[in-house]
């Protein structure tokens, strides 16, 4: 059964909300039948480099606040995320865009480290500082991760995977997606944010009973008893 999870790098409540799904997929009986597809969704498509200002003056600004409120919001997302075991660094966050990060993660997915990807590029940015914008910084941890570094490189240099960035970002508003993680499991069910672990192991059952219904029988829960068999022998 697939899950498809639409997610943006530098959004802090995806980060946690991916610790919570890994947790609730560790304990479920069938997460051997579990794929998960990493999907773009990008918060800011217009985000621009702003030298000078950290992200504490920048939330402050587009939300029209406080510094003092941002500082104390970033604050209550750093308690959050340390409950799951994640580091968040918001002192050296770098306000970039992440497209070209983006497409780094579509570049992954052709080779099955979409996983990868994502929790390493969430570490750079969360905890490390790097900016996901920077190519040198993107070509050293595709590299990290087990693509190559010349591959990364000439697709950074041109305009590939960004049609397939753009489609997941429409695909998330055609399925009613207002922010991110958005997570749908086996195109029926969406659960939206970084819910309790609870929450997601209650959607992958119901979504896994349902999607266990319509697969065909390839072996047989058999109880034994007296048989023939073709060789006409009866025991």
């Amino acid at each position: 059964m697939k899950v498809e999870i639409w997610s943006d790098i530098m959004c802090p409540f995806c980060y946690i909300g991916k610790r919570k799904f890994e947790a609730a997929l560790e304990q479920f009986p069938g997460k051997d039948k579990i794929e998960v597809e990493w999907k773009s969704f990008q918060l800011n498509p217009d985000m621009k480099p702003q030298p000078g200002k950290d992200v504490y003056d920048y939330v402050a600004d587009i939300k029209g606040q406080s510094r003092d409120w941002s500082l104390q919001i970033h604050e209550q997302m750093t308690n959050t995320a340390k409950e799951v075991g994640l580091t968040y660094n918001f002192d050296k966050a770098v306000i970039a865009n992440s497209f070209d990060a983006h497409r780094l993660i579509q570049l992954a997915k052709q080779q099955q480290l979409g996983d990868a990807a994502e929790e390493r590029l969430f570490r750079a940015y969360f905890t490390e500082g790097k900016d996901m914008s920077d190519h040198a910084t993107l070509i050293e941890l595709g590299g990290e991760i087990g693509l190559s570094k010349e591959a990364v490189a000439a697709m950074l240099q041109s305009g590939d995977l960004a049609t397939e960035v753009n489609k997941d970002c429409r695909e998330a508003q055609q399925l009613g997606a207002s922010g991110v993680p958005f997570f749908v499991l086996d195109r029926k069910y969406g659960v939206a944010g970084a819910q309790p672990v609870g929450a997601f192991s209650q959607a992958l059952s119901q979504a896994f009973g349902e999607w266990q219904q319509t697969q065909p029988l390839t072996t047989l829960e058999t109880v034994s008893g007296p048989v023939c068999t073709p060789d006409g022998e009866c025991k």
